[in-house]
């Protein structure tokens, strides 16, 4: 299929509108739907939250009472659905509208859709053209695209570190190598991520809440689930991250004593022994996908980020470079043992490299 101009511009304004729904959304994608007639736009809309209208309905309601979105195109960012969830099929109502054609960025991957929705749509009489900007789709909802096709959500392991690749002082201190402008942009990480994930050692070293603040994310209440690993349930029941409660610890160890005592402060315990005494982290993150978790931000030490890697867990990779050295002395970034030839190394491609204040940021996806 070959798109216009004007389909590019307006899909491009759809993913726009979807993008206002980064930090609500979740479980469900971030969608954003335009409808045009005559090379006008007559109504727009974007998902705002689970619960709510989808953006195809949105568009609709725009049109108001007085117009109509007969004949008119409408340009979807996501497959629109066609079964009945908490809202209506949303199809359906393009159909009941009249439209006469609908250009859709990508397939839903989620197998209740699947192509049933376009199916429905031409089987109606309605002109569909599937494909438009879809990389710029995807990447919108990896998290959700990942849930859907893995069964595990899209983990990004945030790093902060020296210039030398060191992350924190022989003695564990790490507050703050890198400042306050890299913090605000690693809290707009945070703000999109529907959990936070660290080990047992960043909660006893730097007690971290690992909630959304620094004025991002909008005016969204919602915060990211918290997510410990900690194998021996270690925890201190007055660690910062379990105040207010949802917190949830994933050990592999069964201790009824201890894990009632945090039961009491609001958290929720998973037994997840993997064959060495450890939390089996893709079981983990199995059971986050469970749970509808479609983006994991991990922030942790060397350990854990080396047994992400290890294990295969890390999808993404944003890292903020100070322009300090710490020295030989300090903690690296990860330990995943001592390789012995550069062909273990762990390669990665680099998305972005750009400065953030005084410091360095680097997005990179495992090769």
């Amino acid at each position: 299929m070959s798109f216009t101009a004007a389909d590019h511009a307006f899909m491009a304004r759809a993913l726009q509108l979807a993008a206002r729904g980064l930090f609500t959304t979740t479980p469900n994608p971030r969608v954003g739907c335009v409808l045009v007639r005559d090379g006008a736009i007559i109504g727009a809309g974007w998902h705002e939250k689970a619960g709510a209208p989808h953006a195809e309905i949105n568009a609709l309601r725009e049109v108001g009472a007085g117009g109509t979105a007969q004949n008119a195109t409408a340009y979807v960012t996501l497959e629109p659905c066609s079964h009945h969830g908490r809202t209506p099929p949303c199809a359906d109502a393009l159909i009941t509208a009249g439209v006469s054609r609908v250009v859709v960025a990508m397939q839903d991957p989620n197998p209740l859709v699947a192509g049933q929705g376009l199916a429905k749509l031409r089987a109606a009489g309605i002109a569909v053209d599937c494909g438009l900007l879809e990389n710029e789709a995807r990447e919108l909802n990896i998290g959700f695209v990942s849930r859907m096709t893995r069964g595990r959500p899209w983990l990004r392991l945030k790093i902060a570190a020296s210039l030398d690749g060191k992350t924190a002082l022989a003695n564990g201190q790490s507050q703050w190598i890198t400042g306050p402008d890299a913090r605000r942009h690693a809290h707009g990480w945070r703000a999109r991520s529907c959990a936070m994930l660290t080990g047992i050692g960043t909660v006893r070293d730097d007690n971290p809440r690992l909630n959304v603040r620094d004025g991002v994310g909008g005016d969204t209440p919602r915060q990211p689930l918290r997510v410990v690993v900690d194998s021996r349930l270690e925890i201190s029941p007055a660690a910062a991250i379990l105040a207010g409660g949802g917190c949830l610890i994933a050990c592999a160890v069964d201790q009824p004593e201890k894990a009632a005592q945090l039961r009491a402060l609001g958290a929720e315990i998973v037994v997840l022994p993997n064959p060495q005494g450890k939390v089996d982290l893709p079981a983990l993150l199995q059971e986050l996908g469970r749970r509808g978790i479609n983006e994991v931000m991990a922030e942790a030490g060397l350990k854990l980020n080396g047994s992400l890697l290890r294990e295969g867990c890390v999808d993404e990779l944003l890292i903020y470079q100070a322009p300090v050295l710490l020295g030989d002395g300090a903690r690296g970034m990860a330990d995943f043992g001592n390789l012995t030839e550069l062909a273990a190394a762990k390669r990665l491609d680099i998305l972005e490299c750009r400065p953030v204040g005084a410091d360095f940021f680097i997005r990179a996806r495992c090769a």
